[in-house]
């Protein structure tokens, strides 16, 4: 397994109905390789007993991942990666913080771009939001209403995409759309693996975060 030069730090976001806890097979082998890793739980994920319903806006739910941000050593960059509905959460990250991000890591995740409304990519796919067991936590009415992700923030880091080719979720179909209508700077693909990558793949997972890591930090 081929690391880094440098320990990188990697922080982990799940995905809807989530939590922090779905990264167990993945954020040992990325520590086994020298590597720091955090895996957090977004506001009312996992282990924090705030209600979902008490979350209005995409803003709320991410704070976790926007404090956790902010309070990194000045001139640190980590390597963010995000799961499926947590591409979203990378994005409203990646424009606030842009310069605390050395690369994005869109796991078959929706990817938003700066032409259209944040919503848009959640639009694209209703049939799979319809199938998720806590689907007020799409914030599809808030993101409909908020300004674009702008060039400067979200569009300044640099962006990887995973596909994950038997992905029944996010199709790869899908997935090959929203990279070919955001653009991103590379693409990398898991083969046989379905939605849930870090459960199904771990071992692929980890060599191809590694490989991200030593070209991007």
């Amino acid at each position: 397994m081929a690391a880094s030069k440098e320990q990188t730090h990697f922080v982990l976001v799940h995905g809807a109905c989530h939590g922090a806890w779905c990264w167990y097979k993945l954020k040992p082998r990325l520590e086994s390789a020298g590597h720091r890793v955090t895996a957090l739980d977004l506001a009312a994920s996992g282990i924090k007993l705030r209600a979902i319903q008490d979350v209005h806006t995409l803003y709320e739910y991410t704070e976790p991942l926007l404090e956790l941000l902010a309070s990194l050593p000045p001139n640190e960059k980590v390597v963010l990666v995000g799961h499926s509905l947590g591409g979203m959460n990378l994005a409203l990250a990646m424009d606030k913080y842009p310069e605390k991000v050395a690369v994005a890591v869109f796991l078959t995740a929706f990817m938003p771009d700066t032409t259209h409304k944040p919503s848009y990519v959640l639009d694209q796919d209703l049939e799979l939001a319809k199938t998720l067991a806590r689907p007020s936590s799409l914030f599809i009415e808030n993101l409909s209403k908020a300004k674009n992700f702008s060039n400067e923030g979200y569009g300044s880091v640099p962006r990887v995409y995973v596909v994950c080719e038997d992905d029944m979720g996010i199709t790869k179909e899908f997935q090959r759309w929203m990279i070919e209508n955001g653009g991103v700077n590379d693409v990398m693909e898991i083969k046989g693996v379905d939605h849930m990558a870090m459960f199904s793949k771990p071992r692929e997972l980890c060599v191809c975060l590694l490989e991200i890591a030593c070209k991007y930090a």
